[in-house]
C-alpha cells in the first residue's frame, strides 16, 4: 500500500430537519389542536484513531465527506428521524488542522480516540411546542439549523520512540533491519529509502521500543534539495534521535565534519524543538576498518566535531555494537519515562464547534 502522510478533506455535517405546523383533524373533533413534530438532527462527522491503519491514502482521493440531513417533522406528533453520523477512521498519529486558519484542532495519539470534526445541525421545532393557554392554535415553527462545514488538513506523524537521522546511504535502513523485524529496502545507492519505516526493537520478553527510519537528509534540504524536509515531521514525536554517520564514505574526499554539521543546521532550520531533542552519534560501517584504525579514526572524528554527548561505534551490517546500542536506548527511554509524571490519557475529545 502506498504511504500517504498528507491529505486535505472537506467535512460537511447534515442540516437539521424543519419543524412543522400541523393541526389534528379527526371526525367529531372540531378543535384537535396543534400536533406538528420536531425535525430530526443532522448527521455529525467524527474521526477515530485506528491502530490497524497506517496511511492516509483513503483521504487522498475521497476528499468530500458529507453527512445526511435530518428528516422534517410531521403531523400527528411525529418527529423527524435524525441522520446517522459518519465516522472517519484514521491512523494513530494524525494531526488535524483547519486548512484556512492553520489552527490545530485535534491530535490522534491513542487507539480509539474519537473527536468531533463537524457538528450536525439541530432540528427545528414544531408548532406543538408553541401551544399555550392564550395561543391554542399556534402556527409558529422553526427551521432546522445548518450543519458545520470545514476544510481540514490531515498530517500523519508516525509514533516512534527513536528516530534515525543521517545522510543518504549512511546505513540507517541496515541498522533498523539489524535490530528489528522491519525489512526496508537496502541498496548501494543514495535515497534508497523513499518513505518512513517503523520497526519494533524487542530488547527482551517484556521490553521493546519503536524505531523510525526516514529518507536521508542532505545540505540544502530547506531549499528543497533532495527530498527536502518533507519527512522530518515524522521525527517530531520521538524521544531520542540517533545521528548515523557513514565512517567509510564512497567518496574519499568527503568532509564528514562538514556533512554532520550541515545536517544539524538543516534540523535547526526545520524545527527548533526537534533540534533540542536528545541526540546520540552512531558511527557506522566500522567493519570496513582495521581494529587499529577503528578506535583512532572514530576518536579523532568525535574530537574534531567537539562532541560531548554519548556516541557508539557499530557495524549495522555485521551487528557489531548493535546490542550495546539497543540496551543503552532502552535504559535511556525507561529513565525518561520514570522522570515524567503520569498524565491521564483521554480516549475521547471534541473540537470546539464555534
Amino acid at each position: 500500500m502506498k504511504f500517504i502522510d498528507e491529505a486535505v478533506i472537506e467535512v460537511l455535517a447534515g442540516k437539521g430537519g424543519n419543524g412543522v405546523a400541523s393541526f389534528r383533524r379527526e371526525k367529531y373533533i372540531p378543535r384537535g389542536g396543534p400536533d406538528g413534530g420536531d425535525g430530526g438532527r443532522g448527521g455529525s462527522i467524527f474521526a477515530i484513531a485506528d491502530r490497524n491503519i497506517n496511511t492516509l491514502i483513503d483521504y487522498r482521493f475521497a476528499r468530500i465527506h458529507r453527512a445526511k440531513n435530518g428528516q422534517n417533522g410531521q403531523g400527528s406528533d411525529r418527529y423527524g428521524k435524525s441522520a446517522e453520523d459518519i465516522v472517519l477512521r484514521m491512523p494513530i498519529g494524525t494531526l488535524i488542522r483547519d486548512e484556512n486558519t492553520g489552527e490545530i484542532l485535534a491530535d490522534l495519539v491513542h487507539d480509539q480516540q474519537k473527536v468531533l470534526l463537524a457538528k450536525g445541525g439541530a432540528g427545528g421545532i414544531g408548532n406543538l411546542h408553541f401551544k399555550s393557554s392564550i395561543n391554542r392554535a399556534p402556527r409558529q415553527f422553526t427551521y432546522g439549523e445548518s450543519g458545520q462545514e470545514r476544510e481540514l488538513r490531515l498530517e500523519l506523524k508516525v509514533l516512534a520512540d527513536v528516530g534515525l537521522l543521517g545522510m543518504p546511504n549512511a546505513g540507517k535502513s541496515t541498522l533498523i533491519r539489524a535490530v528489528s523485524a522491519a525489512r526496508p529496502k537496502v541498496a548501494d545507492y543514495p535515497f534508497t529509502t523513499l518513505e518512513p519505516n517503523l520497526g519494533v526493537v524487542r530488547v527482551d520478553q517484556n521490553r521493546s521500543f519503536v524505531m523510525a527510519d526516514i529518507p536521508g537528509l542532505i545540505e540544502g534540504a530547506a531549499e528543497g534539495v533532495g527530498l527536502g524536509h518533507r519527512f522530518l515531521k515524522h521525527l517530531t514525536r520521538t524521544r531520542l534521535l540517533l545521528h548515523v554517520i557513514d565512517m567509510m564514505p564512497v567518496n574519499e574526499n568527503t568532509n564528514l565534519i562538514h556533512e554532520t554539521q550541515a545536517l544539524v543546521e538543516e534540523l535547526q532550520k526545520y524545527d527548533e524543538s526537534l533540534y533540542q531533542k536528545p541526540r546520540w552519534l552512531v558511527l557506522n560501517k566500522t567493519d570496513m576498518m582495521s581494529d587499529e584504525q577503528r578506535a583512532g579514526c572514530c576518536q579523532q572524528f568525535v574530537d574534531e566535531l567537539g562532541w560531548k554527548d554519548r556516541y557508539f561505534i557499530i557495524s549495522a551490517l555485521t551487528g557489531e555494537g548493535c546490542k550495546q546500542l539497543v540496551y543503552a536506548i532502552m535504559e535511556h527511554l525507561e529513565h525518561m519515562t520514570s522522570a515524567q509524571p503520569d498524565q491521564p490519557n483521554s480516549t475521547e475529545d471534541s473540537i470546539n464547534p464555534c
